[in-house]
């Protein structure tokens, strides 16, 4: 079992930056893929972001390539996601995902792949 608790949420201004945290414990070593979705009211939750485990190969939809980074910290079992030039249409509620099927590795844009998910944290961008 893996649970994860995400942070850093908040209300920003449009051009502003945030950065999310997601927290890992349990069974940490299970995880091969790390990621992040997001989910406006009414709509479907979209692919973010996510990252190879061990060698850190990042993956980004054209929506958020160029402004949103996301990276992680091994040791501390943490990913986190960098979010610059913000803009209204990011807001959403954004959620930490983690997985444990290698499969992931080459389908980590899928919702579906992921075993274990964070509470989520709300990112508001006014314009």
């Amino acid at each position: 079992q893996v649970q994860l608790v995400a942070s850093g949420g908040g209300l920003v201004q449009a051009g502003g930056s945030l950065r999310l945290s997601c927290a890992a414990s349990g069974r940490t070593s299970s995880i091969y893929v790390m990621g992040w979705f997001r989910q406006a009211p009414g709509k479907e939750r979209e692919f973010v972001a996510a990252i190879r485990w061990n060698g850190g190969r990042t993956y980004y939809p054209d929506s958020v390539k160029g402004r949103f980074t996301i990276s992680r910290d091994n040791a501390k079992n943490t990913v986190f996601l960098q979010m610059n030039s913000l803009k209204p249409e990011d807001t959403a509620v954004y959620y930490c995902a983690a997985s444990d099927r290698i499969s992931t590795m080459t389908n980590s844009r899928g919702q579906y792949e992921y075993d274990y998910w964070g509470q989520g944290t709300q990112v508001t961008v006014s314009s």
